[in-house]
């Protein structure tokens, strides 16, 4: 071959490396399945659900996508499942931050670290609901009454993050209330409109279509500040016409839920950052927006050594009053 031929083909070959993509990172070649770790119509259930809806819009991923409820446990039951399929990248668990409570105040067959973080996608406030025909018009008037007789506070899962908040309501308003887990939001808004409890914690979304519909009403928020107005929910109220609890003489200044994903543990460096990138890609979407905006969340993402940091951060919070409680597994 003469050297102006061995030119020719060395060109070729570098013109062709530039027009072909590289090796391409690691891609799912077969159908993937959500895990959340809750019952269904809970906020966990529905960002499950929203980020499968944008996913399959968008054609983000060519494999198709199933969700599974695995809400038994107050939830363990879905992260075990996770700790199980180690090495599995098609198993993606979507959670709270009882993915690293649990184990701290109850004796489960899983810690956080056998999972693999992927982010930490919202922040979802949470409100004090009671009946629409219940008697008290503020927080106050609630404190007031619950403080002559128990109280049956509902709301998702046991030891997590909405019995903590009824802990902190008791001892900032200085009553009791009897509090009753059941598997999700959604299943305790059902318990408050038929009268079998009092009120509950439930995050915006659980709760939604009761406030709609009449059956329940929110009192206070537990934020620092009135939540954005958005769109009306009932024909003359939206989210930012629900006073802080603060206003109303409930001292809590802040409370929140963060919205997580995880992988199982042991999956490639690749295979996590297909999912970190994928959950990029949802939140860049119009309807991710209007996931946030009707659901009154804080749009946020925490992935890496953030997300590692506010995990440890909030379990230092979470170990002061399960300490207080007697919670902390021996």
């Amino acid at each position: 071959m003469g050297r102006t031929s061995i030119f020719l083909l060395s060109a070729a070959a570098t013109m062709l490396a530039g027009t072909m993509p590289a090796l391409s990172a690691w891609q799912p070649q077969k159908p993937i399945e959500f895990v959340a770790t809750a019952g269904p119509g809970g906020g966990t259930d529905n960002l499950a659900r929203a980020v499968q809806n944008i996913i399959t819009k968008h054609k983000l991923t060519e494999q198709p996508i199933v969700v599974v409820n695995k809400g038994g446990g107050s939830g363990a039951e879905g992260y075990v499942y996770g700790k199980a399929s180690a090495g599995d990248p098609y198993k993606v668990i979507f959670g709270t931050s009882n993915a690293w409570q649990q184990p701290l105040v109850s004796k489960v067959a899983f810690n956080y670290t056998d999972l693999t973080p992927v982010a930490a996608m919202a922040q979802d406030e949470f409100l004090l609901w009671v009946k629409q025909d219940a008697p008290y018009k503020n927080a106050g008037d609630y404190l007031k009454a619950a403080g002559s007789g128990e109280f049956k506070m509902g709301g998702a899962q046991s030891k997590d993050t909405d019995e903590v908040l009824t802990r902190m309501i008791e001892k900032a308003g200085k009553v009791k209330l009897t509090y009753i887990p059941f598997k999700s939001g959604a299943e305790t808004a059902v318990q408050l409109a038929g009268g079998h409890l009092d009120s509950h914690v439930n995050n915006p979304s659980e709760s939604l279509g009761q406030w709609r519909g009449g059956t329940q009403r929110p009192l206070c928020v537990f934020s620092p500040k009135r939540l954005p107005q958005g769109a009306k929910v009932t024909a003359t109220e939206g989210w930012g016409d629900v006073p802080t609890c603060v206003e109303q003489g409930l001292d809590i200044k802040q409370y929140e839920q963060p919205r997580t994903v995880w992988l199982p543990g042991k999956v490639t460096p690749d295979q996590a950052a297909f999912y970190v990138d994928l959950m990029k890609k949802v939140q860049s979407t119009p309807e991710w927006k209007d996931y946030i905006e009707k659901t009154s969340q804080v749009d946020t993402f925490l992935t890496g050594a953030e997300f590692d940091k506010f995990i440890k951060e909030d379990l230092e919070h979470v170990k002061q009053v399960a300490g207080e409680q007697g919670w902390l597994v021996k």
